[in-house]
């Protein structure tokens, strides 16, 4: 997603289902376990290292946020109390971003600055990532977002044409949308038979990109785009595109960008007079788009990385332990991808330990960050691997429709070209 890439689960009755650093690599020293909201306790002779995780944690996209929050937590405390790696305690450290991408370089920072921390986990979204990759490769500190799905972080500005990874200490468990935008075009022109779309982003990383590759594959299928327009995300009134929507003749719209901005879209264009359905990516699959979106939403569609949890026995587990755990909040859409950016840091860090007889070595960031490369387990949103670019082995994306006021799965499969 939002800038954003996280296992798909139905919150409750419906699908359920980075952090950072800037200056020179520094040294990891024992610190006594801690109390902490990340685990249980491992011994007083054992160490305890850091996961960071950087979210939005407040503002309009919390929701996202603090279900990838809370389902890294969840992560250190099972491998705490199943004690994956000998010796080791993790403890989890939240920094909030509020999905500016100006925070999320400061929380990069401070990660950086704490001896203690190993990796980070986040962000959402794929313009705060932006910010936050050279700190955290300057420092090789490795950073494993479930969220961003923006094809640049990972593959270079130019990828279209030729893929260069900038960043070796970036990684994501989140498709992207070179993958994400085509494939939902797929379903659209194919699938729904929409023939006419009208294109809206909100000119961010993660919407524009999207709404990019969407449309270049629309238009090779035989596809016309009637219209195309930018929106303030800062705006809440839709009007005047609404108005231009219904002139177009469109048959369907396609909106990237994330729910804050899209339900209240898809309301205004329904109640301008165009009953024709609003489609989008994992920024807009989350239930409070069909709360701003309003009654008139059903039919609206989302794509989403991942499968649905019915169809991933690995995430039953997940589910049942996150439920027990007590979280206020849902772990929404990314929790399973959240857990999974976690488990790959702790899997590094047990490597990384056992080769050094046991211990964490001084240079401990570099070789955990390498270490992540070469990762490979069965995680909850299924085989967790990388890349050459650190990009997620795993293509799998679903198709949501919005039925009975939540939103149920329709189709997945993977983009084929």
């Amino acid at each position: 997603m939002p800038g954003k890439g996280l296992l798909i689960v139905r919150q409750r009755s419906l699908i359920a289902i980075t952090a950072a650093l800037a200056a020179g690599a520094l040294t990891l020293t024992a610190c006594g376990s801690r109390d902490d909201d990340g685990g249980s306790d491992s011994g007083s002779d054992g160490k305890t290292v850091v996961i960071g995780v950087d979210a939005p944690l407040t503002g309009d996209l919390s929701a996202l946020g603090l279900g990838i929050k809370n389902s890294v937590d969840l992560a250190a405390k099972t491998a705490n109390k199943e004690k994956t790696v000998e010796g080791i305690t993790f403890k989890v450290e939240a920094l909030d971003d509020q999905a500016q991408p100006s925070s999320g370089q400061q929380n990069a920072v401070k990660f950086v600055a704490d001896k203690d921390v190993v990796g980070a986990v986040g962000p959402l979204n794929s313009s705060v990532a932006e910010s936050m990759q050279k700190v955290f490769d300057d420092a090789k500190l490795v950073q494993v977002s479930p969220a961003n799905t923006g094809p640049t972080l990972t593959q270079g500005t130019d990828w279209q044409n030729k893929k260069v990874r900038t960043y070796k200490s970036y990684f994501r468990t989140a498709t992207t949308d070179a993958i994400q935008g085509p494939f939902a075009a797929q379903y659209v022109y194919n699938d729904a038979k929409k023939k006419k779309v009208f294109v809206i982003d909100d000119k961010k990383t993660y919407g524009a990109g999207l709404a990019a590759t969407f449309t270049g594959e629309f238009k090779k299928l035989g596809g016309k785009v009637v219209g195309t327009q930018h929106i303030d995300p800062d705006s809440k009134d839709f009007s005047a595109v609404a108005t231009q929507v219904k002139s177009s003749g469109a048959d369907v719209v396609y909106y990237g960008g994330e729910y804050p901005q899209a339900g209240p879209l898809s309301k205004q264009i329904k109640a301008a007079g165009s009953k024709i359905p609003v489609v989008g990516g994992d920024g807009i699959f989350d239930p409070t788009f069909i709360q701003l979106a309003g009654k008139d939403s059903t039919g609206d569609l989302a794509t989403s990385v991942g499968a649905p949890v019915e169809d991933l026995p690995s995430a039953k587990e997940f589910v049942a332990n996150y439920k027990a755990a007590g979280y206020k909040e849902d772990f929404a859409a990314y929790g399973g991808y959240s857990y999974d950016s976690a488990w790959a840091i702790i899997e590094a860090v047990k490597k990384v330990v056992e080769d050094n007889d046991g211990k964490l070595p001084d240079d401990a960031r570099a070789k955990i960050t390498e270490a992540v490369q070469g990762v490979s387990f069965d995680g909850v949103t299924g085989k967790v691997s990388f890349d050459e670019f650190g990009d997620t082995t795993n293509k799998q994306l679903t198709v949501y429709s919005v039925e009975g006021g939540a939103w149920k799965p329709v189709k997945s499969g993977t983009y084929t070209g």
